[in-house]
């Protein structure tokens, strides 16, 4: 191969271990490679707009946009961590042999508090959680988050018995915690010690060259525990493991376990098949244990019964709720309804010289009623993702800001001729018409669509709440209270947040998915 192929890697240490292994793998078959570490998901620039690609709602990490992006070849993820339904025009290129799947204990001074009623073990898995609360259910299970070094340094800090890790994890970064008990009967989460390298669909160059790292064994194994994965979440995040080997008569085994979040209840099921006839062990596992109950256990997960920690006042669809990570209980409730209203015929036929668009919902309302090519000589906006849609549906954009006021602020400079019409809500941005109105500007408002505010009440438990407009802040306040951190989709809806919450953080890009990437990084 010519071309230098760009392996894509966050920088963590277990990160960039496990990109350099794929890095000197793919040398010692005579490819170049350069590792090109990703920090942050900054713009998006595709060549097309993402609802032409139909990637909507999919994103996974940011080394997903990068690749999208072009940024990068390929990606190098701790399989574990991926959500069994990749990124459109992403595939599974390779998986390397496995390593240690297991779960480690890593304890102080001795092992006497397995034997014992009173105990406190650290994680931040759900999965270990259960499993752990269902061997010794008179312990205590603390929450852990962090990196592993950092989770480390906590075990010896805090006053706990134990925690628990990733066998491979530690063995990838040479740390060998000085007492650890391997949990051959925990049942790990499903993938657990693979690496997957992804690539583009449409690159059979670089896919062919990482399918020579290929370990089949592996593949075979670790999809077989992500479909069973699959069958049993239903977009939830319940207490699953799996484990799926062949051993030297050729013969497939899948193990998988489903409990409660407690513990107290857990169904496991066992199956085997001889090679080349295994392929519907993961269903078969999986329908077992949904016959014996198991409906039941991932349904209470999916109303959860453990408190919210992250409220979404936008429904998240299955594959946003995969994305949060392992043991974030996220619920999430449409707290704005929309309907969009009869607009003229006489009005969208007419020329506009100056037209101002601030979201979607009028660009998808002004689309659908129009029955030809809308007059709009220059149009304004806010945000990217409603440029492109513009762009897409409306025509070519000559300004896009990334709030109202700065909208406004540049309109006062440099917009040719004193009137507007702003295709708005009956709910808008009210600093937009006011700065406009005292530079002598008129606005002819446009009410395009109706918001209607749909709140409800949020426990005191939640840390956080995810915004996705300002009309979602202003809804979600009428009924709930500010004590939380506001997780922002972009600065407009920000500036609103930060009227009335303390603590606001805004998105790197205006997704759903930004958003989800911006709450996984405080857990």
């Amino acid at each position: 191969m010519s071309k230098v192929i760009r392996i894509g890697t966050r920088d963590s240490e277990l990160a960039l271990w496990q990109a350099n292994t794929v890095k000197d793998k793919l040398e010692a078959l005579g490819h170049e490679t350069r590792l090109v570490p990703v920090k942050s998901t900054g713009d998006l620039v595709l060549d097309k707009p993402l609802y032409e690609l139909g990637i909507t709602g999919i994103f996974t990490k940011t080394l997903d946009i990068a690749m999208l992006n072009g940024d990068i070849d390929i990606a190098v993820h701790s399989m574990k961590d991926v959500p069994t339904a990749l990124p459109k025009g992403i595939v599974q290129a390779a998986v390397l042999e496995r390593g240690n799947h297991y779960d480690i204990l890593a304890y102080k001074n001795n092992e006497e508090f397995l034997a014992e009623r009173d105990a406190t073990i650290a994680t931040g898995s759900l999965r270990r959680k259960a499993q752990w609360l269902n061997r010794y259910p008179t312990h205590t299970v603390v929450d852990l988050r962090g990196n592993v070094n950092s989770r480390l340094e906590k075990l010896k800090t805090n006053d706990w018995n134990g925690a628990i890790f990733a066998g491979a994890g530690l063995q990838r970064i040479g740390l060998k915690p000085e007492n650890t008990i391997g949990l051959t009967w925990m049942v790990p989460a499903p993938a657990q010690g693979a690496i997957v390298v992804v690539a583009m669909e449409n690159d059979p160059e670089i896919r062919e060259a990482c399918a020579a790292l290929n370990h089949e064994p592996t593949a075979l194994c670790t999809q077989l525990e992500r479909e069973f994965l699959r069958i049993l979440e239903g977009g939830c995040t319940a207490p699953i493991g799996a484990h799926a080997s062949i051993d030297k008569n050729e013969q497939v085994t899948l193990k998988g376990v489903l409990l409660s979040y407690d513990g107290q209840k857990k169904l496991e099921a066992d199956f085997s098949a001889p090679l080349g006839k295994h392929q519907n062990l993961a269903k078969d596992c999986a329908n077992s244990i949904l016959a014996r109950g198991g409906k039941v256990l991932v349904n209470q997960s999916s109303v959860g019964v453990l408190k919210t920690q992250v409220f979404s006042t936008k429904n998240l669809s299955q594959d946003q709720q995969q994305l949060f990570k392992e043991g974030l209980t996220v619920k999430s409730e449409d707290f704005i309804k929309i309907s969009p209203n009869r607009l003229p015929k006489t009005l969208l036929n007419q020329p506009h010289e100056n037209v101002i668009i601030t979201s979607k919902n009028a660009v998808e309302t002004l689309f659908t009623q129009s029955s030809g090519e809308l007059k709009f000589k220059n149009i304004y906006c806010v945000g990217r993702k409603t440029k492109r849609l513009i762009e897409n549906r409306i025509g070519p954009v000559k300004h896009q800001a990334k709030n109202a006021q700065q909208l406004a602020e540049y309109l006062v400079e440099y917009m040719e001729g004193l009137e507007v019409t702003y295709f708005c809500s009956n709910i808008r941005m009210d600093e937009l018409p006011k700065i406009l109105g005292k530079n002598n500007i008129t606005v002819n408002e446009v009410e395009t669509y109706a918001t209607k505010l749909s709140p409800s009440e949020i426990g005191e438990e939640v840390e956080g709440v995810m915004f996705f407009s300002p009309s979602t802040v202003e809804s979600y306040i009428l009924k709930n209270s500010s004590d939380k951190i506001a997780y922002c989709i972009g600065e407009s809806t920000a500036q609103e947040a930060r009227k009335h919450f303390k603590e606001v953080k805004v998105a790197k890009i205006p997704t759903a998915e930004s958003v989800i990437e911006l709450v996984n990084g405080d857990y």
